[in-house]
């Protein structure tokens, strides 16, 4: 049965600990990097058991390789599970990515290839951690800068057909599209609407650095004029999916991105009441 959770959230980060607990500031739901809470006690844990009792929480991770070939990391798993059980998210979500091989971790969220052989391997992996955990999981698109000669689809149908194969559901990182669009010089509306609205459950909002030719997504910008667009477009095709903004650096002050939250906030109200009066 899924959890529903509605309205606009952050990234919770050490930075704004003691705002959540001090001020109660005005933010539906938080989300939490299930890593940085993989330990057996201390303050990152204290901290995450006082804001959890007054914020509905999802978790999201970075490590777990889905599409890797590797055996997964069974400590990993476990330690995710106790996660779990500890703050009852209403869902997890890690990315549609691999990060290494043979052991090796590259630390980075590097593209799958987007063939039927990797969506059959894909489609496996994601039973085996789903039915390990007892939840379903949410599937993010990356962001890329490279393409392989064997891809037989494009990135949106490879995850559009993922989600129909194997029953996953899609955080779906508007920002990731518009950078791929870019990088890759493709049309990201059309990405967009290839996504099974039933399937997306999430949203991301981002900033990057934009080179001109192409995109680094960074995490360290606001939302720029160009995802904005891309957002609205997103909420019209859509309809109402929880959204957050992510920052993972250059990290401002709570009121300075809750201030961003609600203009995503107003774009989605305004873009849906736009919809229904043309409707």
């Amino acid at each position: 049965m899924k959890t529903e959770l509605q309205g606009f959230g952050l990234g919770l980060r050490t930075d704004h600990y003691r705002d959540f607990i001090d001020a109660s500031p005005r933010v539906d739901w938080l989300e939490v990097i299930s890593e940085n809470y993989l330990v057996p006690g201390g303050k990152p844990l204290y901290f995450l058991d006082r804001i959890r009792r007054d914020y509905p929480m999802v978790m999201h991770g970075v490590s777990l390789s889905i599409g890797g070939t590797d055996p997964f990391d069974a400590d990993y798993l476990k330690q995710l599970k106790a996660l779990v059980d500890r703050i009852q998210p209403a869902w997890i979500s890690d990315h549609l990515c691999w990060t290494g091989t043979e052991s090796l971790n590259l630390h980075d969220l590097l593209p799958m290839p987007y063939t039927h052989a990797a969506l059959r391997h894909l489609t496996a992996r994601l039973q085996q951690v789903q039915d390990y955990l007892g939840r379903p999981l949410l599937m993010e698109n990356v962001s890329s800068y490279v393409t392989y000669p064997s891809d037989e689809m494009s990135e949106w149908e490879f995850i559009a057909e993922l989600a129909m194969c194997s029953g996953c559901d899609l955080l779906l990182d508007v920002n990731n599209v518009y950078v791929s669009s870019v990088n890759h010089g493709f049309d990201p509306h059309v990405f967009i609407d290839a996504m099974p609205a039933q399937h997306v459950r999430q949203i991301h909002l981002a900033g990057h650095e934009d080179h001109g030719s192409y995109i680094i997504d960074t995490h360290d910008h606001p939302v720029s004029d160009a995802v904005w667009d891309l957002y609205a477009h997103t909420i019209r095709r859509l309809g109402m999916v929880p959204t957050m903004i992510e920052r993972d650096d250059n990290i401002p002050p709570l009121a300075e991105l809750i201030t961003e939250l609600d203009a995503a906030r107003r774009l989605a109200e305004q873009t849906l009441a736009a919809k229904e009066r043309a409707a």
